[in-house]
């Protein structure tokens, strides 16, 4: 195989992305589009040099059973994205997702197993742990700078305006709350319900990458909905979880993405250990920050770490995210062209995306201590074999 034939899932803004980068990236020939909102197709068709060659569909069964495609990209706001992702792996497509992946315990073991049955390359593009910092601050924790770390936070506190909540489904064009009055046929997206902390997959992605590390124990809370800020819009506020791991860490989770916030970073982490400690700028006027126990440091040392990589390749440079979007891509092409093992592969996917749900799920059960299932196979399990209790029934704490 000299390129892969991907169809691209999801036509909103990140979609039209995900098709201008893999026309840069070699390895990929987009060969089909599909989103059950007719009139996106043709903004992404002109987007696409070979348009003319692209098959498009509306129904997904018929996209799956497009013989002339390899991988699916799926790029959907939807619920129902883990559900996608197992039947795609089972119509003997590749599967690059974007995050959160899954929504569901039961969507994540069907995505293991058939990944496990099949053979098929699963990714989740979740390009953060790409970041040039993220490998600066694992260096620093395999060399033992910072002793045992014990404690860790991440959050996500963005806010991105109103426009994404609200969308006229016969035409796809959305629009903000100030905008509602004059277009009574504006509907609540997915995103308008979405939990906040699904999104911590993003962060806990940083984190547990770093630590090399997974996700046993979880309970979270929430403010109450719809929003504080916006009324309008049917979800909490804030939501927050803490974690603990395999390797007895504590961590910290805290999403959000409906109150006005200062725009730059969105993003904060901060990691602390038996022998020093890491922190991210608090604003885009600060510097990163490092403490050690051992070398006489009597207040925080600034470092210049970013997003970016010092050792990007040219095709990542522009690519989006601090350059890491190009990541995901180059990742999951040399997984299934070259049999290249996936260093974000399923399981460790899976890790991130069930910590997230179980948070919710933890919410859903007022505050409820959730254990996180391994998905590795074990004596209790063998590859391709879903356990006796997919949906977290019997894993979770009296």
């Amino acid at each position: 195989m000299d390129d892969i034939r991907i169809g691209i899932a999801g036509l909103g803004n990140r979609g039209l992305h995900w098709i201008r980068l893999l026309q840069r990236i070699p390895g990929y020939r987009i060969a089909a589009v599909y989103d059950w909102i007719e009139p996106l197709h043709e903004r992404a068709l002109a987007g696409i040099s070979y348009r003319n060659e692209v098959a498009t569909f509306i129904d997904w069964e018929d996209f799956l059973a497009y013989d002339r495609m390899d991988a699916v990209g799926l790029v959907v706001r939807q619920r129902e994205v883990g559900r996608m992702a197992a039947e795609a792996l089972e119509a003997g497509k590749h599967v690059n997702s974007e995050v959160p992946g899954a929504y569901r315990m039961e969507e994540c073991w069907r995505i293991v197993t058939n990944v496990e049955r099949t053979g098929l390359v699963y990714s989740l593009a979740e390009q953060t742990r790409f970041w040039g910092f993220v490998d600066g601050w694992k260096r620093l924790v395999d060399d033992g700078r910072l002793g045992r770390i014990t404690y860790a936070e991440g959050q996500y506190v963005g806010y991105y305006g109103t426009h994404q909540y609200f969308q006229d489904y016969s035409t796809g064009r959305q629009y903000s709350i100030e905008e509602l009055p004059d277009h009574p046929e504006a509907r609540p997206t997915f995103p308008h319900e979405t939990p906040p902390i699904i999104a911590s997959s993003y962060d806990l992605s940083i984190l547990l990458k770093i630590l090399d590390d997974r996700v046993t124990e979880v309970t979270a809370m929430s403010t109450k909905k719809p929003s504080y800020a916006h009324p309008q819009i049917r979800k909490p506020d804030i939501q927050a979880a803490l974690m603990k791991t395999e390797k007895d860490t504590l961590i910290r989770m805290l999403d959000g993405h409906t109150q006005p916030r200062p725009h730059g970073d969105h993003h904060w982490w901060q990691m602390i250990g038996t022998k020093g400690s890491l922190e991210w700028r608090r604003s885009r006027r600060e510097m990163p920050k490092v403490w050690f126990a051992d070398a006489q440091m009597n207040d925080w040392a600034e470092v210049d770490w970013g997003f970016e990589r010092t050792d990007a390749p040219p095709e990542a440079r522009g690519s989006g995210h601090g350059d890491a979007d190009s990541y995901v891509h180059m990742h999951f092409r040399d997984a299934v062209i070259k049999g290249k093992p996936l260093e974000f592969g399923v399981y460790r996917a899976m890790d991130t995306v069930a910590a997230a749900v179980r948070a919710i799920d933890s919410i859903e059960e007022g505050s409820r201590l959730m254990r996180v299932p391994d998905f590795r196979p074990n004596r209790d399990r063998t590859a391709g074999e879903l356990p006796a209790d997919t949906g977290g029934v019997g894993l979770r704490y009296a």
